[in-house]
């Protein structure tokens, strides 16, 4: 978290609507975090998106669609992979964002898989709250051990690998 992934995703999306072409963005319908219809970065940056409960319904609502943005993809179930892969093979540009690793450093729901499929990966780093190097990972400073908890600055810090490693030394 923290890192700029949704602000890349936008980017990307509003270069391509600067160049003319047909943008759909789809979100998790559990995300409302910001806003129900809008992918919203934490520095307020945002664009207008539809939620979507199940990634099934996505190719539904794909119509005419030069590029598809896919915010939070750690949050869709595994059928994200085979609709990004066939959105591709369509000749669709798909721009994914989404975290790597849960909060226990884990790889997180359908993303191993999504990179494995992708064709190109930029991988952005948040800046660690305790060293100041690059965070690898989103320590959760809950108690709450649900794997999926929404939430930004109240309830997750971006942490280095030591840092991380460290608090979670002082948990146990």
């Amino acid at each position: 978290m923290f890192s700029g992934k949704t602000e890349e995703l936008i980017r990307r999306l509003r270069r391509a609507e600067f160049a003319k072409q047909n943008v759909e963005i789809f979100k998790p319908a559990i995300d409302v975090r910001y806003s129900d219809n809008e992918v919203v970065s934490h520095i307020g940056t945002s664009i207008r998106s539809t939620p979507v409960p199940h990634s099934s319904q996505i190719p539904f609502l794909v119509s005419e669609v030069d590029v598809v943005g896919i915010d939070e993809a750690q949050f869709f179930d595994d059928g994200i992979v085979e609709v990004c892969n066939e959105l591709a093979n369509q000749g669709i540009r798909v721009i994914v964002a989404g975290l790597d690793m849960d909060y226990l450093g884990r790889p997180f729901g359908p993303m191993p898989n999504l990179l494995a499929v992708a064709e190109f990966v930029t991988k952005v780093h948040a800046i660690c709250v305790d060293t100041g190097d690059l965070a690898h990972h989103s320590y959760r400073m809950t108690e709450n051990e649900s794997v999926v908890e929404l939430g930004e600055k109240d309830k997750y810090v971006p942490l280095s690998r030591s840092a991380f490693q460290a608090r979670m030394k002082q948990k146990k």
